[in-house]
């Protein structure tokens, strides 16, 4: 089995927030995967479908973000997986709008919820796909700034990298990550 781990906050006050793109990646992911409905389960939504004829875990942590580990770990023990069989997938603000980065393992880079799993799995060797939302702009707070939401005029392109994601989260669960890392990790244009 492999698990896609979408971060995001719940509640209402947080949907369609950089914060979340985690979460609404994680969707199209469980889309695709075509399987049952999100049950509660994990200390998250977990739905559970194939890609490829490989089973797939979408799990989405409703402990906010920055407690998500405790509820990757029960998944992770549940199912007695490897963190390789896992796909991290998290907003990033030094990675401009659109962009997505795929890595097999590394730090956190200040992501406080891959930060948090990395600390209850007990290892940097995690793969996560990391979607760009833009630095924040001058004057801005770092937390204010990804719990806000997209401006109209940036959609577009986050909407575009949300399939995007979706299917290199795909492509992960049947083709590994480092066959993701040489389609996914160039600039939108080109992946």
């Amino acid at each position: 089995m492999k698990l896609v781990i979408g971060l995001g906050n719940p509640g209402r006050r947080y949907q369609q927030t950089r914060h979340n793109v985690g979460f609404v990646v994680a969707a199209e992911v469980a889309k695709i995967a075509g399987g049952d409905s999100p049950k509660v389960r994990f200390s998250g939504e977990f739905a559970e479908g194939s890609i490829a004829g490989t089973r797939v875990g979408v799990l989405c942590p409703t402990t906010y973000m920055n407690a998500s580990g405790q509820s990757v770990r029960k998944a992770v023990d549940f199912y007695k997986l490897d963190p390789a069989d896992i796909l991290v997938v998290c907003d990033d603000l030094n990675l401009p709008l659109g962009r997505l980065r795929i890595r097999p393992s590394g730090s956190a880079g200040g992501q406080k919820g891959l930060a948090d799993i990395i600390r209850h799995l007990g290892t940097e060797a995690v793969p996560r796909l990391r979607v760009g939302i833009d630095p924040a702009p001058p004057g801005w707070a770092v937390p204010d700034y990804v719990l806000s939401k997209f401006k109209p005029g940036e959609q577009n392109t986050i909407d575009d990298a949300i399939g995007r994601a979706a299917i290199a989260a795909a492509d992960w669960a049947e083709h590994g990550v480092d066959y993701c890392m040489n389609r996914y990790n160039g600039s939108p244009t080109t992946q």
